[in-house]
């Protein structure tokens, strides 16, 4: 049993001696090809981020367009409100058609930080707009009464 653990230590000794006398050029061949591989897996993240991006971008873009027809619904529907009715109802639609537009300029000014930093936008931004899309039906319901 000594015997068998001696000989695997001196095999393991002998490999690790081995596997770490290389030339000094070696070693800088095998740092440029890391650097290499490293600049290759570097431009893949970007390209994937950029596609990931300008996915999301239009996908929100046809959303916050959505968005803005159902409030020019809404806008038609206010003319036939009453006056004191009517104001209340306009400054709601007012409201929405801001955060309307607030969601067009955070999704379009949006700048990228780091991946986890990305990740907390489109849930944060996604959340927001499923409550403006929320906000905006339940508007309309209110008015069906």
């Amino acid at each position: 049993m000594k015997k068998t653990i001696f000989i695997l230590a001196s095999l393991f000794m002998t490999v690790a001696t081995m596997t770490s006398c290389k030339t000094e050029a070696e070693k800088v061949d095998d740092s440029a090809e890391q650097v290499v591989d490293a600049q290759q897996d570097l431009d893949e993240a970007e390209a994937d981020y950029e596609a990931q991006y300008n996915q999301f971008k239009l996908d929100s873009e046809e959303k916050i367009t959505a968005n803005e027809k159902l409030i020019a619904d809404l806008k038609v529907y206010s003319k036939d409100k009453k006056n004191e009715a009517k104001v209340e109802y306009d400054n709601m639609i007012n409201d929405l058609e801001a955060k309307n537009e607030a969601m067009k300029v955070k999704v379009r000014d949006y700048k990228n930080e780091s991946s986890d930093k990305w990740e907390s936008f489109k849930r944060e931004f996604n959340h927001d707009m499923d409550e403006l899309g929320a906000s905006i039906k339940d508007i309309g319901k209110n008015n069906v009464k």
